[in-house]
Parts: structure tokens; sequence; C-alpha cells
């Protein structure tokens, strides 16, 4: 049984809620967030990442946590942000071409990550995790949520249907051309049906936010008798309906290695063929990849002889690794080889292009991405999947819904 609780959401106010909307904290780096926040003074980027402020950056330092408490005090203030008055639960829709994915907005309960209702498929970094962890103390609220799956469910499918025929609260499209539009859900009857709903779900899976999970989490068990620190704020989707992209590979260094030795290397565990069309290469299916070098693209199809019966090293991002990366480059630690790069997202392919045609990469790979049923499947066994294995998008934007404890 999965646990579900309104909140008393802190949200902009209508006409700002376009400008307030930012990209998450860890999908761009300093330099892009601080000319997003300079151009705009409303972003959520002051709070979310408050090192925006500062001349030259400062992630976490306590000036910067202690910079987005204010920010966040200000923008309650100054009336950028309003209070809803009662518990509430929100609908968040998010549009993008032909996608859409709807999900309901609500408070999840920690003690069911503890007990493995509530699954993850990834490992944290202790200094990402940290600097999530100082941030929501400093501000004593969850600034941005969880994107967690849930196995589909017609009975919350058609609560959904019903309450977005009703007039949203926001409804813009952002700068790359996602429609983000919200509704309030705020009679009492119907928030106790969605509760009652969840209940019938077995496991909710954490599909983007393990780092923020991980710090609600230590910092719940650091106060155990606080009711409103056992709780922390989510964006539930039913599983097919999210979108997930290839996560790409580069290499910025392959060594002393002949392009002749390369391929004949390669091609003992994989049969290539070259990609003679204009357009880069994406991957349609499992187990295959794109290659681009010297600024050329070549289709690998893995040899299945060599494909391991594993539910984690059966995984693409898994077989490029221990039949390239590792025997051929010596990539052995892919936390930290800083040879080893990686892109995601709708550009992802245009990116792999760039970074090798301009020198910041001898080598790309391109992915299939990785399927809700194999990160449940994973999940389920209590396996952890590789790092920069899942690229969900559209992104969630920051900003919409803050929970202040």
């Amino acid at each position: 049984m999965a646990t579900i609780a309104p909140f008393k959401a802190y949200r902009p106010i209508n006409d700002k809620a376009h400008l307030v909307a930012s990209p998450p904290y860890d999908v761009i780096d300093y330099i892009q967030a601080k000319k997003i926040a300079d151009s705009n003074p409303y972003s959520f980027l002051r709070i979310e990442k408050a090192e925006v402020d500062f001349d030259i950056d400062k992630s976490y330092s306590q000036e910067v946590y202690q910079k987005a408490a204010n920010n966040l005090d200000e923008f309650i203030k100054n009336g950028t942000f309003i209070k809803d008055k009662e518990n509430c639960l929100y609908i968040y829709r998010l549009i993008y071409k032909k996608h859409t994915q709807t999900g309901i907005v609500a408070c999840t309960l920690i003690d069911e990550y503890f007990s493995g209702v509530i699954k993850k498929h990834e490992l944290t970094n202790p200094q990402k995790q940290k600097d999530r962890m100082e941030h929501i103390k400093a501000c004593g609220a969850n600034t941005g949520p969880i994107l967690m799956a849930y196995k589909n469910n017609k009975n919350i499918s058609d609560i959904i249907e019903n309450e977005t025929i009703k007039k949203p609260v926001y409804n813009f499209t952002d700068s790359d051309n996602v429609r983000h539009i919200v509704w309030v859900i705020n009679e009492d009857d119907i928030i106790q049906k969605i509760v009652r709903e969840f209940e019938a779900v077995n496991n909710f899976y954490i599909a983007d936010g393990h780092h923020r999970s991980a710090a609600a989490a230590e910092i719940y068990k650091q106060n155990p008798n606080n009711d409103k620190m056992k709780y922390c704020m989510s964006v539930l989707f039913e599983a097919d309906e999210l979108n997930i992209l290839g996560y790409h590979r580069l290499v910025t260094d392959i060594g002393n290695i002949s392009e002749n030795e390369l391929f004949e290397k390669i091609s003992q565990r994989f049969y290539i063929m070259p990609y003679n069309k204009n357009n880069g290469f994406e991957p349609i299916m499992p187990r295959q990849f794109g290659m681009f070098f010297n600024n050329r693209w070549y289709i690998l199809n893995a040899i299945d002889e060599f494909i391991p019966n594993d539910i984690v090293q059966s995984l693409d991002v898994s077989i490029i690794y221990n039949n390239i990366l590792l025997p051929v480059f010596g990539i052995n630690d892919v936390r930290n080889d800083k040879r080893l790069l990686t892109v995601g997202g709708k550009n992802g392919i245009f990116e792999i292009e760039k970074a090798v045609i301009t020198g910041m990469a001898k080598i790309g790979f391109a992915l299939y991405p990785v399927s809700m049923s194999e990160i449940m499947s994973v999940s389920d066994t209590k396996n952890i999947m590789p790092p920069k294995t899942t690229w969900f998008e559209p992104k969630l934007k920051s900003g919409l819904f803050v929970r202040k404890f």
C-alpha cells in the first residue's frame, strides 16, 4: 500500500508562474543558471541554485544555502508566492509535441522509502546528497518535487480525467516549447477519494530525484519526532506515461590506439556497419548503438553471446561499458574517470557530433533509452543501475510548488 497526503503549497501567483518556473537545479551549470537568473528576477533558480546571486560560483557553501532561504522568504513576503489556505492535491500536466504526461503532486511518506514501498534504482553521490540536505534545512522546505512512477491504475486515471476538464490555475509554454498545466484539487471528498485509490498501489518507483529523496530521508532520521519531516513532495505519474531518452557516452582521450586496432577490438563483440546518411544515427532498438568517430557514424549491434543473462549487466549502458569502455579504453571507474562524459536529452545526437567535431571528445556512443519496465525490474529486485542511465524528458519545472515545514 502506498500513501499520499495533501498539503498547503506555496506557489506563484498566476501571472508570474511562467517567470518563476525554472529548470531543475541539476540539469544546468552555474554559468547557464546565472544567465537565466540575471535576465529574470523572478526565476526560481534564485532559490534552487542560489549561487546565481554571486559573481563567482559558491556552490556547496553556507552562504548559498542562506541566500536560498532569504530569497524564498522574499518571494513569499513580496507576494510572488501565495499559500493555499487548505490542504490540496495538485495535477501537473506536461505536453511536448505528441507526448503528454499527467501526474498528481502530493506528499509521500518517508517511512515507505525505508520500508521499500518507495523503490530506488540509483546510488547517490555523498556530496550531492549533503548539498540537498543543507538546502532543505536552510529553506525549511521541499523546493523541488521528486519524480515518481506507479503502475497504471484506471481508477486514478479516471479521476484525473474528470478533474482536468476544469479550469487550470497555470497554463503556459516554456522556452523549450513544453506546455505546463496545473490544476488545484481542494475539494476534500475528491482528495480523500484519490488518497484511497492510491492505497491500492503497491509501490512508487523513484524515477528522478534520488538525491532529494535520500536527503529528505536523512533529515527525517535526524528529526524522527517532527511529523512534518516525515513527508516529502513528489509528482506521481503512471509509468507508461513517462518518456525516457537515450543517455549517451563520450570519451575524451582514447590513447594511442589506431583506427584499425579500434575497429578490430570492437568487431570482436559487435557487428559494425557504416551509416551513410547525413543525419546522425539514433539507435532504434535495444542492444544497438551509434558510434561517432572521425566525423562519421557507424551502427554497432551487440553479438548475443556476449550479453549475459543478468538484469543489470544486460542493460545497454552495461553492454557498452563491459565491451568497449572498459576493455578498449581502460575506463574502470565510470563515476570518477574524467575521460568519460555523458550527454542526454532531445539534442543528444547533435551534442555527440558537436563534441567530436570540435575536439572536446574523440569518440561518442549513442544509446537506446532504458525502459520503465527495466527500471521497475531493477528496483523490484533491489538492484542498482549504473550511473547516468536514465534521462527523463520533458523535465519538471521547479518553483510551481513549494512545501514549507
